[in-house]
C-alpha cells in the first residue's frame, strides 16, 4: 500500500530532514514573538492600569482637600464648584495653599471681567447724572485696587512659609489685603446707593460685584482657617514662640517689640525732617499747590519723600494716588498749614470721591497739618480724609468736618495725638485702624440729627478689620456742650453686618448718652457686630444703662484687650518705627 503522507523522519538514520528543521525554528519564532508581544501588551496595560488608578487616587485626593478647604468657607458650594471646574484642578490640589491659590486667580479673572463690563458701561456717561458718571468712575479706581492687592496677595503666598516672616505676619498681611479687596466692591456698589435713580446704573453689574466679593470672601476664609491651623501647630512645637514673637520691653517708659532694633527705636524718636520739596502758596517754595507737589513725586518709591508745606490755606482736593508710595506730608503746625476743600454728596458727589485730601499709596505719613472739609452739616456727607494707604499713620493732625470726617477706608493706619470733629458717623470705613492719644469731638449737627462717633463697615466676620480708640479723649466742641440735651450722641452704629469698634482705656464725657451705641435699622448687625468697652473713664463711661445686645459686651480682663493694642490690631507693626511718631504698642 502506498503511504499518503512522508515520513517525519529518515528511515534510514533518524536525523530531520533540512526543510522539517526550518519549519520548526519558524514555528518556534512565531511562538516566542507572541510571548513577547503579549508581555508588552500586558505591561503596558499594566502601566495604563496604574496610572489610571493613580490618576484616580490623585483625583480623589485632590477632592477631599478642596472639600475640606472649602468647607471652612461662608460659600462653600461657591468655593467647590467655581475651583472643580478649572482646567487640571485635580492636578494642581496637593494642599490647601494650593486651593488658596487657585481662588485667588479665580478671583482676579473675575474682577478683570466686572472692570470691563464696567467699562463699557462708562461710555454711556451721557446718559448719567454727574454723581452717577462719578460712581462709575470710583468703580474703575477700586477695581483696579482690588487686582493689586490680589497681586500681592499671590506673591506672599509663593513665599509661605518663609523665614523671612513668622506665620502671624505672612496672615495679617495676607488678610489685610482680601479684606481690603472685599472692601473694594462694597466702596463701588456705595456709590449707588444714594437714591433710587443710582441704583439702577449699578444694576448691570450688581451681580457680578457680588459674586467678586463671595470669591474674595472665600479666599479669606482659607486663608484664615490654613494660618491659623498652622499657628497652632506652631505653638505647640515652641511654646516660646507664643504671641507671634511680638513680646514687649519697657525702655524709657515706652513699651516695645523685642524685635525692634535699637536703630529703629532712635529712629522713632527722631525729630526734625528735611523736605525734598517745599510748598508755599506764596510762591517761595518749589510749588504753589499740595498736588503740584505729589503728581512731581517719583512713583513707586521705597524711600521716603518728604513733602513740607508751609503754613498757608490751601484750597485744593488732592489725591495720592496707588503709585505714588512712601510719600510723607510734613506741615507747619496743626493751626497754621490747612488744606481744605468742599466736595459733598449733595452738590453731585460721590462720599469716596468727596474727599479733600485721598491717601491711597501705600506707606503715607503726615504731621502737623489739618485736613478740612467745609462743606457744612445740610451737605450731607463730605470726607476730610480719605485713606487707603497701608502702614500709614498721622501724627499731630487735624481732621475736620461734619458728617463723614474721616473715612478710614481700608489696610492699616494709625492715628496718634490727632484731633479728630464731626456730628454724623464722623470715623467711619472698614480700615484696621488704632487710634492713640487723640481728641474726638462730636459737634453741633443738623437739627434732628444725632451724632455718631464711629460707624465701622466690617461685612465679612474674617476681615481682620476694625476701629480701635486706646488711650483718647471723647468729648464735644463748645457748640455742641451748650445744647447737649438736645443733640444725643452715641460711641457708634453699626454701618456694616460685622460692625467691629473697641474702646478702650479713653476718658469719656457726659456727651455720650447712657446707653453707648446705636442701631442702624432695627435690628440689622445687632447680634453679630463686635463692640467692646475697656476700663474708659469719665461721666460718659459708665456701662450700667449702655445697650442689651448680644454683639456689646464690655471686657474685664487685660487678656480680652490685648488683641486690640497697636501690637497686634496692626501687627506687621514693624512699620511704625519708621514713622518716627510716637507710640504704644500695648496696654
Amino acid at each position: 500500500m502506498k503511504e499518503i503522507f512522508p515520513p517525519l523522519s529518515n528511515p534510514t538514520n533518524g536525523v530531520p530532514s533540512s526543510k522539517n528543521k526550518n519549519k520548526k525554528r519558524l514555528f518556534m519564532g512565531l511562538f516566542a514573538s507572541i510571548l513577547l508581544v503579549t508581555a508588552i501588551v500586558g505591561i503596558v496595560a499594566g502601566v495604563a492600569s496604574n496610572r489610571k488608578s493613580s490618576a484616580i487616587n490623585d483625583h480623589q485626593e485632590a477632592h477631599a482637600i478642596l472639600k475640606s478647604s472649602c468647607s471652612s468657607t461662608l460659600y462653600p458650594d461657591l468655593c467647590f464648584s467655581a475651583i472643580s471646574t478649572l482646567p487640571d484642578a485635580s492636578s494642581k490640589i496637593k494642599s490647601t495653599k494650593d486651593v488658596i491659590d487657585l481662588s485667588l486667580n479665580l478671583s482676579r479673572t473675575s474682577v478683570e471681567q466686572t472692570f470691563r463690563k464696567i467699562k463699557q458701561l462708562s461710555f454711556r456717561r451721557s446718559s448719567f447724572t454727574k454723581r452717577e458718571t462719578t460712581a462709575i468712575g470710583d468703580c474703575l479706581e477700586v477695581l483696579n485696587g482690588t487686582l493689586d492687592k490680589i497681586k500681592k496677595a499671590v506673591q506672599d503666598l509663593k513665599s509661605y512659609p518663609s523665614l523671612k516672616k513668622s506665620i502671624a505676619e505672612h496672615a495679617d498681611d495676607l488678610k489685610i489685603l482680601l479684606s481690603a479687596a472685599m472692601t473694594d466692591q462694597e466702596t463701588c456698589l456705595d456709590g449707588f446707593s444714594h437714591d433710587k435713580a443710582d441704583e439702577k446704573v449699578r444694576k448691570p453689574f450688581l451681580s457680578d460685584e457680588r459674586h467678586v466679593h463671595r470669591l474674595c470672601s472665600n479666599t479669606l476664609a482659607l486663608i484664615k482657617n490654613m494660618t491659623d491651623t498652622d499657628m497652632a501647630a506652631e505653638k505647640h512645637l515652641s511654646s516660646s514662640s507664643s504671641s507671634s514673637g511680638r513680646k514687649l520691653e519697657e525702655e524709657n517708659g515706652i513699651e516695645w517689640p523685642q524685635w525692634m532694633s535699637a536703630g529703629d527705636r532712635r529712629l522713632l524718636q527722631a525729630g526734625g525732617v528735611t523736605p525734598n520739596v517745599v510748598v508755599a502758596a506764596d510762591g517761595s517754595g518749589n510749588y504753589r499747590t499740595v498736588g503740584e507737589a505729589v503728581a512731581a513725586a517719583p512713583g513707586g518709591s521705597s524711600s521716603r519723600y518728604i513733602i513740607r508745606i508751609k503754613a498757608g490755606v490751601y484750597r485744593e482736593n488732592v489725591e495720592v494716588p496707588s503709585g505714588k508710595t512712601n510719600i510723607m506730608f510734613v506741615g507747619d503746625g496743626r493751626t497754621t498749614t490747612i488744606i481744605t476743600g468742599n466736595r459733598n454728596v449733595v452738590d453731585g458727589s460721590t462720599t469716596f470721591r468727596s474727599a479733600t485730601v485721598a491717601a491711597v499709596g501705600d506707606g503715607f505719613l503726615a504731621r502737623d497739618i489739618t485736613f478740612q472739609n467745609s462743606a457744612g452739616p445740610s451737605k450731607h456727607q463730605a470726607v476730610a480724609l480719605r485713606v487707603g494707604s497701608d502702614k500709614s499713620a498721622f501724627y499731630r493732625c487735624d481732621m475736620i468736618a461734619y458728617q463723614d470726617t474721616l473715612y478710614v477706608h481700608s489696610l492699616r493706619q494709625f492715628y496718634v495725638s490727632c484731633i479728630i470733629i464731626g456730628s454724623v458717623d464722623f470715623i467711619f470705613g472698614n480700615a484696621a485702624a488704632v487710634f492713640q492719644n487723640c481728641d474726638i469731638h462730636a459737634r453741633r449737627p443738623n437739627s434732628g440729627q444725632k451724632n455718631m462717633v464711629t460707624a465701622q463697615g466690617r461685612e465679612d466676620p474674617n476681615q481682620n478689620t476694625g476701629i480701635v480708640i486706646q488711650k483718647c479723649r471723647i468729648g464735644a466742641t463748645q457748640d455742641l456742650e451748650a445744647v447737649i440735651a438736645s443733640f444725643p450722641t452715641y460711641l457708634g452704629r453699626p454701618w456694616k453686618l460685622y460692625s467691629r469698634t473697641v474702646i478702650m482705656q479713653s476718658e469719656i464725657s457726659d456727651i455720650i448718652n447712657p446707653a453707648g451705641w446705636f442701631e442702624w435699622d432695627g435690628d440689622f448687625a445687632l447680634d453679630t457686630l463686635f463692640y467692646r468697652e475697656y476700663q474708659n473713664t469719665g461721666a460718659g463711661a459708665n456701662t450700667a444703662n449702655r445697650v442689651k445686645w448680644k454683639g456689646f459686651k464690655v471686657m474685664t480682663s487685660s487678656s480680652e484687650a490685648q488683641p486690640f493694642t497697636a501690637a497686634n490690631f496692626i501687627s506687621g507693626n514693624d512699620w511704625l518705627p519708621s514713622t518716627g511718631f510716637p507710640y504704644s504698642l500695648g496696654l
